[in-house]
């Protein structure tokens, strides 16, 4: 079992940055593959970002590939989500996932344990 607990959302004004954390509890941190996923409002639940448990393979959505980067510190039980060049669109809820080894899987289905999400709004 996993608790994963977000913080480092906030408003940030269009072309801003913001780096999102995601703490986890458990010593077999390092054994579990990660993503970030985010929900606006009326509009389902969609992935962002992912890492494999080495950390060795890392997976972005097309829209937020190249701004966005996923980063994990397996010492601090943490995985991070640094995100440039923000824009209103990337408003949402963000939230990190985990499951027990296995790829970095797009489906939130694949994922067995979940952040409560962190708020993040970009202002035009």
């Amino acid at each position: 079992q996993v608790q994963l607990v977000e913080s480092g959302g906030g408003l940030v004004q269009a072309g801003g940055s913001l780096r999102l954390s995601c703490a986890a509890s458990g010593r077999t941190f390092s054994s579990y593959t990660l993503g970030w996923f985010r929900q606006a409002p009326g509009k389902e639940r969609e992935f962002v970002a992912g890492i494999s448990w080495s950390g060795g393979n890392t997976y972005y959505a097309d829209s937020v590939k190249g701004r966005f980067t996923i980063s994990r510190d397996n010492a601090k039980n943490t995985v991070y989500l640094q995100m440039n060049s923000l824009k209103p669109e990337d408003t949402a809820v963000y939230a990190c996932a985990a499951r027990r080894h296995g790829y970095v899987y797009v489906a939130a289905t694949e994922y067995y344990y979940w952040g409560q999400g962190t708020q993040v709004t970009v202002s035009s």
